[in-house]
């Protein structure tokens, strides 16, 4: 009989699972080249605006493969619903049974998505963190900063919104995060006095230039999940020094990786895949003056990973 998890359970089994091992090492596997990943399925939604994501895999010879349902719709704050939501089914490889559906409301994909942001940083933030940066002020953008804890030793962190509201509702939420919080709604202000930087917003124009970037910058790129979202000016990812993506395929159709290509301002063999970056020390950041970037689309092995551990965790 199919077992179905649902959100409280899922919330409680999350807190005893080592996140940051499980997704590092699907990571690992998609560069290894020993993970299925087929094209992500995906729908568009003009008004209100919205999108649905479906993104599936495995990998070869494992027990397991998954397919992920995940959707934002960025006006239902307006109508009390959250922004996000979606689940995760987890089938046999061996037999096609679907052994578990995880209706988690969109939690794991914010989860992982989270997790790799911080594996990102834990790989390429400079050693010396002045400011975490974070634009955006909804669901991941507090999750990011929740953690990052467990990977660098900064307490100040800069927060960008759209509006005072949202800043303000944002510094409640976050009152007993541990750290000292700043608020603006001036973009320039991230990345003068930032050089730990997160963007997580659906923005479909830039919101970082490349003028404002100071040497020894780190940016995670997590909001630009389709070939229409855009948060970084593509001259950014020409001058850094390292670009970092989960998956370079990937980052030929969505994310900044995507618009930078498309300008020209980098080619597909300037890109480093995450998994790579991991297994080797000399494509991770080497000195404090680089600048670099990493690129999260979003990748199945993610869903696969945290889904097999909950489901593992629940048996």
């Amino acid at each position: 009989m199919t077992e179905i998890v649902y959100l409280p359970q899922i919330k409680e089994t999350i807190k005893k699972i080592n996140l940051i091992e499980i997704i590092e090492e699907g990571f690992v596997a998609y560069s290894q080249g020993k993970v299925i990943v087929p094209p992500v399925g995906e729908m568009i939604f003009e008004n209100p605006p919205g999108d649905c994501h479906i993104k599936y895999g495995y990998i070869v010879g494992d027990n397991y493969y998954v397919v992920k349902i995940a959707q934002g719709f960025y006006e239902n704050p307006k109508l009390g619903l959250p922004s996000t939501n979606g689940l995760n089914i987890l089938f046999s490889q061996k037999t096609g049974e679907i052994l578990c559906i995880l209706l988690d409301e969109g939690f794991l994909t914010d989860i992982r998505t989270a997790v790799a942001g911080a594996i990102a940083a834990k790989y390429m933030a400079p050693k010396e963190i002045n400011t975490i940066g974070i634009m955006g002020t909804g669901m991941q953008a507090k999750l990011q900063l929740k953690y990052l804890k467990s990977v660098v030793d900064c307490q100040n962190a800069f927060i960008w919104g759209r509006s005072e509201e949202s800043l303000r509702r944002y510094t409640e939420e976050m009152s007993d995060s541990g750290y000292d919080l700043q608020v603006t709604q001036k973009l320039q202000d991230i990345p003068r006095n930032c050089n730990l930087i997160v963007t997580c917003t659906p923005s479909k124009a830039p919101l970082i230039l490349a003028k404002h970037v100071q040497k020894g910058t780190h940016i995670t790129a997590v909001g630009s999940d389709t070939s229409e979202k855009q948060e970084l000016e593509p001259k950014i990812l020409r001058i850094a020094d390292k670009v970092i993506v989960d998956s370079i395929s990937q980052a030929q159709s969505r994310g900044e990786c995507y618009h930078a290509l498309q300008k020209k301002e980098i080619v597909k063999e300037d890109l480093i895949e995450l998994g790579n970056m991991i297994l080797e020390k000399t494509l991770q950041r080497t000195t404090e003056d680089e600048i670099t970037i990493v690129d999260l689309t979003g990748v199945a092995v993610q869903d696969l990973q945290i889904s097999k551990a909950v489901y593992k965790a629940v048996n």
